[in-house]
């Protein structure tokens, strides 16, 4: 049995569907009994568990030959990042009570940075599991490429992609999260012992000039990448609603300057950027 934790997202759906292509019994750990009867029609059993339930994450990861782990994203987190420090201990304390066989945990590139930004969630993370007796892995993806959904609206209405992303010639490290679904079944069913990192990059790198001109091939017009600049992103960021933008715009710095980046050699993915910004044009015409 394999037990899920963010199941209803991305990555965690294209995980479930894997392994339940596969005939190998999945428990869909979720927060809402609606999404819990939609994989119970899917064959998975299920268990209702919050991030921050200790009781409720032991309960349902009891019994389970592998778990895997994806804490919720916090984009505006607190000064010193509590939010995700409750997640991480309380999974913690679940993970040593229930004792499943193995542990798979969805980390991020650059968790290894020590300049402190958005993702110092994921490393803050990875600090405390690998405290675990058990054999743990830390997959490190690459930036999401369906992070471009926020992309598709501009580039097909004003053939503009604003990036965040500096210089627009910059080749980053994108996956698709198909992908990363798929890599986190194999991982799951596989044995090793300790604690291990697998790094993870679609087929090739990516940059924002590369996005607009497949926008320009999907949509059939002309779509350039534009920079933001980056003496905008805090008050920017703030009109958006974010409390604290520091931590996201630290992020982009460790992403421009390159300081987030894997630490070793990353496993190549299969899914194109095409195919990706064909799925989200799709999606976004309904």
């Amino acid at each position: 049995m394999y037990a899920i934790t963010g199941i209803s997202g991305k990555v965690g759906g294209a995980l479930a569907r894997t392994l339940l292509s596969k005939g190998l019994p999945v428990r869909a750990i979720v927060r809402d009994p609606g999404k819990a009867q939609h994989w119970a029609s899917q064959g998975c059993e299920s268990a209702l568990a919050d991030m921050e339930d200790v009781a409720a994450l032991t309960a349902a990861f009891r019994g389970a030959d592998g778990v895997f782990i994806l804490p919720p994203s916090n984009f505006d987190p607190s000064p010193g990042f509590p939010e995700a420090r409750v997640v991480i201990d309380a999974v913690k304390a679940a993970l040593e009570a229930a004792r499943p066989r193995k542990v798979v945990c969805l980390s991020t590139i650059g968790a290894q940075a020590s300049q402190s930004n958005l993702l110092t969630q994921r490393s803050l993370m990875e600090h405390t599991l690998s405290q675990l007796s058990m054999p743990v892995t830390f997959l490190r993806p690459g930036w999401f490429m369906e992070n471009s959904a926020w992309d598709v609206a501009s580039a097909r209405d004003e053939g503009i992609v604003r990036s965040f992303l500096q210089p627009l010639d910059k080749p980053v490290a994108m996956i698709a999260t198909a992908d990363v679904g798929r890599v986190a079944a194999e991982l799951l069913q596989q044995d090793w012992t300790g604690t291990r990192v697998v790094e993870q990059e679609g087929p090739h790198r990516v940059s924002p000039n590369d996005i607009a001109a497949t926008f320009a091939k999907i949509l059939g017009r002309d779509v350039r990448a534009e920079a933001v600049p980056r003496e905008t992103w805090g008050a920017l960021f703030r009109s958006q609603g974010m409390n604290d933008p520091m931590p996201r715009i630290q992020m982009l710095d460790g992403f421009n300057e390159g300081w987030i980046e894997f630490e070793g050699a990353p496993i190549k993915g299969e899914v194109k950027l095409e195919t990706v910004l064909r799925e989200l044009v799709q999606a976004a015409a309904g």
